[in-house]
């Protein structure tokens, strides 16, 4: 008897009209899934990453905590999945993704500059949003599957995050991101 995969929904969007930079996993991992809570497995280092990159120290805080300070340094979060079906973790495993509305970010996010995308399954989007105008950066992944760099290393590529984006790159073009404007 063939047993089916589950389907799963993501997490909402942790974004603000201020909101300058925007973090875009692929989609969530069973622990985060389970918590409903962004990047939850304790040995996942997006909290110690983006910590370092915003100078405050919000992987020590509660994560109810962790929200409104990272939405008061203009980041924000979400995944570039809505939903998908998905046995484990691993982005591998992902069957039937359906990609979230982004759409709906210019007028949510006016002051988006840039859009992070944390590892290279989420960095496939790179290419629609830096057509849209916005700077992106495809960082390494948070993720502990992924290893094979050293903290250091890693954190090296998300500072990128913290820096302006370059000049004349300030307004997202207003074509669509995910087909003919």
């Amino acid at each position: 008897m063939a047993t089916s995969t589950p389907s799963l929904t993501g997490l909402a969007p942790v974004i603000a009209p201020s909101t300058r930079v925007l973090v875009l996993g692929s989609f969530p991992g069973a622990a985060s899934l389970a918590a409903q809570r962004y990047y939850a497995h304790p040995r996942n280092q997006f909290w110690p990453l983006i910590s370092a990159v915003i100078g405050e120290d919000l992987a020590s805080l509660p994560y109810e905590e962790r929200l409104p300070r990272l939405l008061a340094h203009r980041f924000g979060l979400w995944d570039v999945l809505a939903g998908c079906e998905r046995e484990g973790s691993l982005d591998s495993a992902i069957r039937n993704p359906a990609a979230n509305d982004f759409e709906r970010l210019r007028a949510l996010c006016p002051q988006l500059e840039t859009v992070g995308f944390n590892g290279q399954a989420s960095g496939k989007f790179a290419p629609q949003f830096a057509a849209a105008g916005y700077r992106t950066v495809v960082l390494p992944s948070s993720s502990p599957a992924h290893m094979a760099m050293s903290f250091e290393q890693k954190l090296a590529v998300w500072r990128q995050l913290s820096e302006p984006a370059p000049a004349g790159n300030s307004a997202p073009a207003q074509s669509s991101l995910f087909g003919p404007g």
